[in-house]
Protein backbone atom coordinates (compact mmCIF):
# COMPACT_ATOMS: atom_id res chain seq x y z
CA UNK A 1 0.00 0.00 0.00
CA UNK A 2 1.70 3.60 -0.83
CA UNK A 3 -0.49 6.94 -0.32
CA UNK A 4 0.94 9.66 -1.58
CA UNK A 5 0.03 13.39 0.13
CA UNK A 6 -0.69 16.07 -2.81
CA UNK A 7 2.46 17.66 -2.24
CA UNK A 8 4.37 14.18 -2.05
CA UNK A 9 6.21 15.43 0.96
CA UNK A 10 5.39 12.24 2.40
CA UNK A 11 4.84 8.71 2.18
CA UNK A 12 3.01 5.28 3.30
CA UNK A 13 4.13 2.66 2.53
CA UNK A 14 5.63 -0.56 4.11
CA UNK A 15 8.28 -0.42 6.49
CA UNK A 16 11.14 -2.72 8.15
CA UNK A 17 9.46 -6.10 8.94
CA UNK A 18 7.63 -6.65 11.95
CA UNK A 19 6.53 -2.72 12.17
CA UNK A 20 3.75 -2.89 9.33
CA UNK A 21 3.18 0.15 7.48
CA UNK A 22 5.72 3.50 8.10
CA UNK A 23 5.47 7.30 6.82
CA UNK A 24 8.53 8.00 4.70
CA UNK A 25 10.42 11.23 3.51
CA UNK A 26 9.47 11.88 0.17
CA UNK A 27 11.52 15.09 -0.44
CA UNK A 28 14.21 16.55 1.59
CA UNK A 29 13.75 17.70 5.05
CA UNK A 30 16.11 19.63 7.08
CA UNK A 31 15.93 20.53 11.08
CA UNK A 32 13.28 22.18 12.02
CA UNK A 33 10.86 21.58 9.42
CA UNK A 34 7.37 20.31 9.82
CA UNK A 35 6.68 17.12 9.05
CA UNK A 36 3.19 16.84 9.11
CA UNK A 37 0.90 17.41 11.56
CA UNK A 38 -0.72 14.60 13.78
CA UNK A 39 -4.60 15.04 13.08
CA UNK A 40 -7.67 13.22 14.41
CA UNK A 41 -10.29 13.84 16.31
CA UNK A 42 -10.39 15.88 19.61
CA UNK A 43 -11.87 14.01 22.29
CA UNK A 44 -11.75 14.72 26.24
CA UNK A 45 -8.74 12.04 28.29
CA UNK A 46 -12.12 10.59 30.08
CA UNK A 47 -13.50 9.97 26.20
CA UNK A 48 -9.51 8.85 25.63
CA UNK A 49 -9.71 6.07 28.73
CA UNK A 50 -12.71 4.87 27.42
CA UNK A 51 -12.00 3.76 24.27
CA UNK A 52 -8.49 2.94 24.46
CA UNK A 53 -6.36 2.49 21.42
CA UNK A 54 -2.44 2.71 20.23
CA UNK A 55 -3.36 6.15 17.86
CA UNK A 56 -4.08 8.56 21.21
CA UNK A 57 -1.84 11.16 21.38
CA UNK A 58 -1.94 13.58 24.31
CA UNK A 59 -2.19 16.60 23.93
CA UNK A 60 -2.99 17.61 27.99
CA UNK A 61 -4.27 17.01 30.82
CA UNK A 62 -7.65 17.67 29.33
CA UNK A 63 -7.44 16.83 25.72
CA UNK A 64 -6.28 13.79 23.19
CA UNK A 65 -6.36 13.40 19.29
CA UNK A 66 -7.18 10.55 18.14
CA UNK A 67 -5.56 9.72 15.19
CA UNK A 68 -7.44 6.00 14.81
CA UNK A 69 -8.76 6.75 11.09
CA UNK A 70 -6.83 5.89 8.98
CA UNK A 71 -6.92 9.14 6.46
CA UNK A 72 -4.88 10.59 9.22
CA UNK A 73 -1.70 9.45 7.74
CA UNK A 74 0.38 10.89 10.54
CA UNK A 75 -0.88 7.93 12.83
CA UNK A 76 2.10 5.84 10.44
CA UNK A 77 4.94 7.34 11.88
CA UNK A 78 6.58 4.11 13.38
CA UNK A 79 8.66 4.54 16.55
CA UNK A 80 12.06 4.91 16.78
CA UNK A 81 14.37 4.65 19.51
CA UNK A 82 16.66 7.16 17.76
CA UNK A 83 14.20 9.71 15.90
CA UNK A 84 14.62 11.48 13.11
CA UNK A 85 11.51 13.43 14.25
CA UNK A 86 10.28 15.19 17.17
CA UNK A 87 6.38 16.58 18.08
CA UNK A 88 5.68 19.32 19.12
CA UNK A 89 2.75 20.48 20.64
CA UNK A 90 0.59 23.88 20.49
CA UNK A 91 -2.18 23.80 23.27
CA UNK A 92 -3.40 26.79 22.88
CA UNK A 93 -4.21 25.72 19.10
CA UNK A 94 -4.88 21.94 20.16
CA UNK A 95 -2.54 21.00 17.66
CA UNK A 96 0.88 18.37 17.28
CA UNK A 97 3.10 18.81 14.52
CA UNK A 98 5.80 16.35 13.64
CA UNK A 99 9.26 18.01 13.03
CA UNK A 100 12.77 16.79 11.93
CA UNK A 101 15.31 16.82 14.00
CA UNK A 102 17.94 16.66 11.68
CA UNK A 103 18.20 16.24 7.81
CA UNK A 104 15.81 13.59 6.31
CA UNK A 105 16.45 12.00 2.92
CA UNK A 106 13.87 11.13 0.77
CA UNK A 107 12.93 7.74 1.16
CA UNK A 108 14.45 7.40 4.97
CA UNK A 109 11.51 6.97 7.46
CA UNK A 110 9.85 9.06 9.91
CA UNK A 111 10.40 8.02 13.38
CA UNK A 112 9.75 9.63 16.82
CA UNK A 113 10.32 8.48 20.27
CA UNK A 114 6.34 7.30 21.50
CA UNK A 115 7.12 7.98 24.65
CA UNK A 116 7.61 5.72 28.26
CA UNK A 117 3.86 5.01 28.65
CA UNK A 118 3.39 3.73 25.27
CA UNK A 119 6.57 1.73 25.36
CA UNK A 120 5.92 0.08 28.84
CA UNK A 121 1.95 -1.06 27.16
CA UNK A 122 2.53 -1.59 23.79
CA UNK A 123 6.19 -1.98 22.79
CA UNK A 124 8.39 -3.04 25.86
CA UNK A 125 6.09 -6.60 25.57
CA UNK A 126 6.81 -7.52 22.23
CA UNK A 127 10.03 -6.37 21.80
CA UNK A 128 11.60 -2.89 20.03
CA UNK A 129 11.29 -3.33 16.17
CA UNK A 130 12.70 0.28 15.48
CA UNK A 131 16.10 0.41 13.43
CA UNK A 132 18.47 0.73 16.17
CA UNK A 133 17.32 -2.31 17.64
CA UNK A 134 16.67 -4.23 14.42
CA UNK A 135 21.00 -4.09 14.24
CA UNK A 136 21.70 -4.40 17.84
Amino acid sequence: MEKRMPNKKVVVQRARKGAGLGLFAGVPMKRGDTIINYTGELITTQEADRRGGKYLFILNDDWVIDGKNREHIARYINHGCKPNAEAETDEDAKKIRILARRKIVPGEEITYDYGKEYWDEYIKPHGCKCDACVKR
